[in-house]
């Protein structure tokens, strides 16, 4: 494995020396550099610290690891890989994400996973393992997320979740009564066929950060679909 130091590089610098690499690499000291594992595809890519804002942007296989925070737009329109944060992230999380799976232990900011698409084979999946800020799954048109809620005392989510939802699923984990949901989803109780379905993701939740998130299957979990009677009515007529 290549061993780059971002200490006193750029980012254009940083991303030269590793969009050049032939193997995987690993960046030590990042500091805010952004962009970094943009349109990545057929290698590893581990980083110490933090880096800033659209890492994996347009990712499009390989894998990117975070031994710490990321900022905003983690995954923005990425294609394909996996992209895994130890820590939090900011805003914009998965941001158009059209394939693969993003895997945060912490915390994620607002708008997480807002315009997720899915088509044919690929259906993007996103794993935050604390809490989530506002306008989660906004405009969903596919794809999973799933919000664990670990160590969180209240609602895992914030205001306007799934706002113009018209695709995919949302599962949240909790004990809490969820209420004030915009029209276009529809709440109810996850059947042991919807746990079924993010079942793998869980198990590759729990291998990336050694948890037994496994457990967590047997509590009360919602899943919020999108309202088959015309999601967006309610938010251009007043019928």
């Amino acid at each position: 494995m290549k061993q780059i130091s971002a200490q006193n590089l750029d980012f254009k610098e940083l991303n030269e020396q590793v969009k050049a690499a032939t193997e995987d690499v690993c960046v030590d000291h990042c500091y805010g550099q952004r962009f970094m594992g943009s349109a990545m595809k057929g290698k590893t890519l581990v980083i110490n610290g933090t880096p800033g804002n659209a890492l994996g942007a347009y990712l499009d296989g390989g894998i990117i690891e975070v031994k710490g925070n990321a900022q905003d737009a983690v995954g923005d329109t990425m294609n394909d890989g996996r992209i895994i944060v130890h820590g939090n992230t900011g805003d914009a999380l998965g941001y158009a994400m059209r394939g693969g799976n993003i895997f945060i232990r912490g915390n994620s900011g607002y708008r997480t996973g807002i315009h997720m698409k899915e088509y044919k084979t690929k259906k993007p999946a996103i794993v935050i393992g604390g809490k989530t800020g506002s306008f989660l799954g906004e405009y969903l048109a596919g794809g999973v997320i799933v919000v664990l809620g670990i160590d969180v005392e209240d609602i895992p989510v914030g205001n306007f979740t799934g706002t113009g939802m018209h695709g995919g699923k949302i599962f949240i984990r909790t004990n809490k009564e969820l209420s004030g949901l915009p029209a276009q989803v529809v709440l109810e109780l996850a059947s042991a066929d919807d746990l079924k379905e993010i079942e793998p993701y869980i198990a590759e939740f729990s291998k990336h950060f050694g948890v037994d998130a496994g457990s967590y299957l047997k509590d009360r979990f919602y899943v919020l679909k999108p309202n088959a009677k015309n999601p967006y009515k309610q938010l251009y007529t007043h019928n």
